[in-house]
């Protein structure tokens, strides 16, 4: 197994293309033994993805060339023998306050992240007790 986080701008960001990229992401990752986690806002998409090394390959290479991306950058690739999001298909979360803030990603910050510093967003959404809302099983906020 190995695992993917990579960091891009969002281009023509909003509600109904984040629930469509979702969606799709939740689809794909279930049929190709694959799980994750999304954090994004208007001008950051930080994404996690953990499964077969070919599976993880191949759905990045796909995001490279996805014009929904602008400045599709590899942080962190690596082997892995635990998931970090071995329940979640796709988890999505919106940036909290202990992540970049604007400024810095328009200063180029993310694209300077150590490996540590972009599992880190990860670590501590991965501890963060996520509560399914019950009108949408696959939608979650978290406490």
């Amino acid at each position: 197994m190995h695992q993917l986080v990579y960091a891009s701008r969002p281009f023509g960001f909003d509600a109904a293309v984040l629930s469509g990229i979702l969606v799709h992401a939740r689809k794909h990752n279930a049929a190709h033994d694959m799980t994750g986690a999304l954090i994004c806002r208007n001008d950051l998409y930080l994404q996690l993805l953990e499964g077969p090394k070919d599976a993880i390959d191949t759905l990045y290479e796909k995001i490279k060339a996805d014009d929904r991306h602008v400045h599709v950058q590899q942080l962190v690739y690596r082997p892995i023998t635990i998931r970090m999001f071995p329940e979640w298909a796709m988890r999505d979360d919106p940036v909290q306050s202990w992540m970049w803030s604007r400024d810095q990603v328009a200063a180029g910050d993310v694209e300077r992240a150590s490996e540590a510093d972009a599992l880190s967003a990860f670590i501590r959404l991965a501890n963060r007790r996520p509560t399914v809302v019950r009108s949408h099983p696959d939608r979650i906020s978290s406490d």
